[in-house]
């Protein structure tokens, strides 16, 4: 599958390396969300589903395209016929599934042989090197609790008959146009924005709104004094911001 979206950096990324979206061809977004890219790939003329078990996001991702055929369920628990689909995606939402073997087994079973998947996300490590822990070290420590480790996700693709056939490192571009925990490693600013924040789940969800309250307030002080150029720096590594892992069904 190629995949054809250009407005979120990630995807306009992947498409030079990872799909090859046939005109006709299913496709599976597990875990869409309000459907930002179930929307953009389906724009693009290929015929996709969404699934999530959010009631309220699907709701939201129906009125943006009313020709992606919108399911509720989730990983571990997907209502289609086995080997149905020509591909999937699975973005950033793996640290929410109940349970990691059984939701890869399900996507598996629902895969065509020989068909894709590609999932982009986060490990510990990674998340460990973000600057925003100078601001929000409770938040980023209990965002990194429930984050599955790398070999983990190894393991569940073996047990899922699916072989890893590629990995690579994503690092936060300055012109990101998506908002997920680490969109503003570059530009500081977009945590001061409430809208953003609501948007992701470990400010959303996890955070202690102390915390949020005096990092922010930190943050800001930094960023008009210019104290945040030296903290940015700290984020500085070679680990990836993200990562993207492609596995093919054996």
């Amino acid at each position: 599958m190629i995949l054809l979206v250009k407005r979120i950096h990630i995807y306009a990324h992947a498409c030079n390396h990872y799909w090859v979206l046939l005109r006709g061809g299913l496709y599976l977004d597990v875990g869409c969300g309000t459907g930002n890219y179930t929307t953009c790939l389906s724009n693009k003329g290929v015929t996709f589903i969404g699934i999530d078990p959010s009631e309220k996001m699907l709701t939201n991702a129906k009125t943006k395209n009313p020709n992606v055929r919108w399911m509720k369920g989730s990983a571990e628990q997907i209502d289609l016929d086995d080997e149905h689909v020509d591909g999937v995606l699975v973005s950033l939402s793996i640290h929410h599934w109940s349970d990691l073997k059984k939701g890869f087994q399900e996507i598996s079973r629902v895969m065509k042989p020989g068909a894709r998947l590609v999932l982009f996300t986060i490990f510990p490590e990674q998340t460990k090197g973000y600057w925003l822990t100078h601001y929000f070290p409770k938040m980023i420590e209990d965002s990194i609790a429930i984050l599955p480790t790398k070999s983990a996700v190894e393991l569940a693709f073996e047990n899922a008959g699916l072989s890893i056939v590629k990995e690579e490192k994503y690092f936060v571009k300055p012109d990101l146009e998506d908002y997920f925990l680490y969109c503003g490693k570059h530009d500081p600013t977009k945590y001061l924005n409430p809208t953003i924040r609501n948007g992701i789940s470990s400010f959303s969800l996890l955070a202690n709104q102390p915390e949020v309250e005096s990092g922010l307030s930190k943050l800001k002080s930094d960023i008009e004094t210019g104290s945040i150029d030296k903290i940015v720096q700290t984020g500085v590594n070679d680990l990836g911001d993200y990562c993207f892992m492609v596995a093919q069904k054996r």
